[in-house]
């Protein structure tokens, strides 16, 4: 039997498997695993370098199904290459506490690298790890740290605008480590894309810098020949457009948009067996040739894998110093000295901005940990987040930490992602708060993932000032802290701020949110005792008050003028208050109840004080709250202007407390 031939076996019963796991689970999209089975077949027994047996293997390639909605396509694949993943848990496709979700999911599946879903995510997340690839083989000297980056994306991927952003830089990038196929099958769930998509996609990639291949997508010949010679040129990221059949077999459904969303039925699921030349009986079956194929793919990789790792041994003895640089990386570990410099650095700042202080705390962060790199959306000079001993990284030029995103939100915070799901990194971004809007579904995501992604937001508040509403955020703090999993820090001065990127650095299953200002602050006047400990718990008295009938709550810069107001009620009123700052409300309600109840009593008149959208706290503080917050859109002019006009005040706040306690 010839190579072609065991690939159309291997292809054909991919094709059964997953039309199978979809009509079981009478849900599902089976046309595309159907349409890119002999892609796959290709790409998994001739390309891809994987051990099933160490899916954490450093030398491995990795494999983004972008269309995520063909996740069938990788659950056959997964179980015919002996990834954990039982025939049983095919049978359970799309089915509570299963291991075959309906779109794959990262942590959840043996060997799915990415939690695809929302189209173009996925190719975002591959550019992110190409480049991770890249950085690594240039940090550490080695070709042993080099992969390739594999993937099949779809008409939906690339109508999304974050797949347009990334696949420019992965062109200015020029990462010959990537390589797509485009199972252009010219149907998407409304019909055929004629009907909104007709652009001239390989002109377009090749605009981007990539390299463009045309295909049959059912040639074997026609892909390996492809897949070779993208494999092999090093100048740019490798499209390769197969023309694919979705549904490929099915004979009344393939080429339609009935079989993209919905089973083929019973009936149409037989007479697609019957079609393809499939005469098993049995509904989930594995062909005993396409057994013996697959074990001579996984056999002739895993001694590869095993080569690779006997000369990564050596490589570690004959360099010594930069092994264990990687080790360090590899493991994230935050040292002691790290932590005591940065809270010395930062602890005695007496007033600034906070995205300045957040800029000293990342010079301090990259000089003890190898894998912090990162950049912004083309706001270096406003966000601060320049790393200053580092170049920027460029095409052919990947030892570096600084990353230049350009104007590209979107991208920026998937291909953060794809760094963090490739291991050893604490990737960072930074914007604008308001322009968070751009970048909440890779924040989705890596919640979602267990990601540790760092996105760093200045001008966090209505503060920015002149430049008016539009920049303004109001509800983008509330919007932030309604995503499940995601640590939301918003400290208020430079102590803080080193208790905040240690928190964050520290909790490697959370991605993190870091909230600066434009403005000016003032250091907390906090009472002997108070410190590190206190600020780690997201939530905790700034003074030591024992007073605890009237609480000021806030966080970031109104906590300053909490601790004002609370001053001069006491010494023009005669009435004390206590002051409570929350720089992380995430962590805050992670303490037991008791902790809670003693910082913030729920006998207490409690005072709200944050520059935002007031949404979410009467969850945390009940009904009976006084909120010197901000729930409409801001103006432009100057930031003390906006203080006196919206109410953030000592004036307003004592006149708002006076008030309440007369009622």
């Amino acid at each position: 039997m010839n190579n072609n031939q065991q690939l159309k076996k291997l292809a054909l019963n991919i094709r059964v498997l997953s039309a199978a796991g979809v009509e079981k689970a009478n849900s599902g999209h089976p046309g595309m695993p159907m349409g890119t089975a002999d892609i796959a077949a290709v790409m998994w027994s001739e390309f891809l370098k994987f051990n099933p047996a160490d899916t954490a293997w450093l030398g491995r390639d990795r494999f983004v199904l972008s269309a995520g909605h063909g996740s069938m396509l990788l659950y056959s694949l997964l179980h015919l290459f002996q990834f954990n993943l039982p025939m049983e848990e095919l049978k359970k496709f799309r089915q509570f506490g299963s291991l075959t979700p309906g779109h794959p999911e990262f942590g959840v599946t043996s060997g799915v690298e990415v939690t695809t879903g929302p189209l173009g995510q996925g190719f975002a997340n591959g550019v992110g790890m190409a480049l991770s690839a890249k950085m690594y083989q240039a940090k550490y000297q080695t070709d042993l740290l080099a992969h390739n980056i594999y993937g099949i994306v779809s008409d939906g991927d690339l109508m999304e605008g974050v797949t347009a952003e990334a696949a420019s830089l992965a062109g200015h990038w020029k990462l010959d480590n990537l390589i797509y196929v485009y199972d252009d099958n010219d149907i998407s769930i409304g019909g055929h894309t004629d009907i909104c998509f007709t652009e001239d996609v390989p002109a377009r990639f090749r605009a981007y810098g990539w390299k463009v291949y045309e295909v049959d997508g059912h040639d074997f010949d026609q892909l390996r020949t492809a897949l070779t010679a993208a494999r092999d040129q090093k100048e740019a990221p490798a499209l390769i457009c197969a023309h694919t059949k979705i549904g490929f077999g099915s004979p009344n459904k393939n080429n339609t948009a009935e079989v993209h969303g919905a089973p083929l039925g019973r009936e149409e699921l037989e007479l697609s067996k019957k079609n393809l030349g499939w005469t098993h009986a049995e509904e989930f079956f594995v062909d005993p040739d396409v057994r013996v194929f697959c074990q001579q793919v996984i056999d002739q990789n895993q001694k590869t894998a095993g080569a690779w790792e006997q000369s990564f041994k050596d490589w570690q003895k004959s360099n010594v110093q930069l092994a264990t640089k990687l080790q360090t990386q590899l493991s994230k570990e935050i040292s002691a000295e790290l932590e005591n410099e940065l809270f010395a650095e930062l602890g005695k700042i007496e007033k600034d901005a906070t995205r300045n202080i957040s800029g000293k705390a990342i010079q301090v962060i990259a000089k003890h940990l190898p894998g912090f790199a990162g950049g912004s959306a083309d706001l270096e000079p406003s966000t601060k987040t320049l790393i200053k001993d580092s170049g920027d990284v460029e095409a052919g030029s990947f030892v570096h930490s600084n990353l230049r995103y350009g104007v590209r939100e979107h991208a920026m915070g998937s291909i953060a992602n794809g760094f963090a799901y490739s291991g050893g990194w604490f990737p960072y971004t930074a914007t604008f708060l308001v322009f968070s809007d751009y970048m909440r579904p890779p924040m989705r995501l890596a919640a979602l993932s267990h990601l540790q992604s760092l996105f760093i937001f200045t001008h966090d508040s209505f503060f920015v000032g002149e430049d008016g509403p539009t920049h303004q955020p109001i509800e983008h703090l509330s919007v932030l802290r309604a995503i499940p999993r995601l640590d939301v820090y918003r400290p208020a001065d430079g102590l803080e701020t080193a208790a905040c990127y240690i928190s964050s650095l520290k909790r490697q299953n959370h991605p993190a949110a870091l909230l600066f200002t434009r403005q000016a602050i003032p250091a907390l006047q906090r009472e002997a005792g108070v410190g590190p400990a206190e600020i780690a718990k997201g939530g905790y008295v700034v003074a030591k008050s024992e007073v605890s009938d009237l609480v000021l709550i806030a966080s970031g810069s109104e906590v300053s003028l909490a601790q004002e107001s609370a001053k001069a009620l006491e010494e023009n009123q005669g009435i004390k208050a206590r002051v409570v700052s929350i720089p992380c409300l995430e962590i805050f309600l992670e303490q037991d109840l008791a902790y809670q109840e003693k910082v913030i009593p729920n006998s207490a008149t409690k005072v709200l004080i944050e520059a935002g959208s007031s949404w979410g706290w009467g969850n945390v503080l009940g009904k009976d709250v006084v909120y010197i917050t901000k729930d409409s859109y801001g103006a432009s002019a100057p930031d003390k202007v906006l203080a006196k006009e919206f109410g953030f005040s000592v004036e307003n706040v004592v006149a708002q407390v006076l008030k309440k306690i007369k009622k």
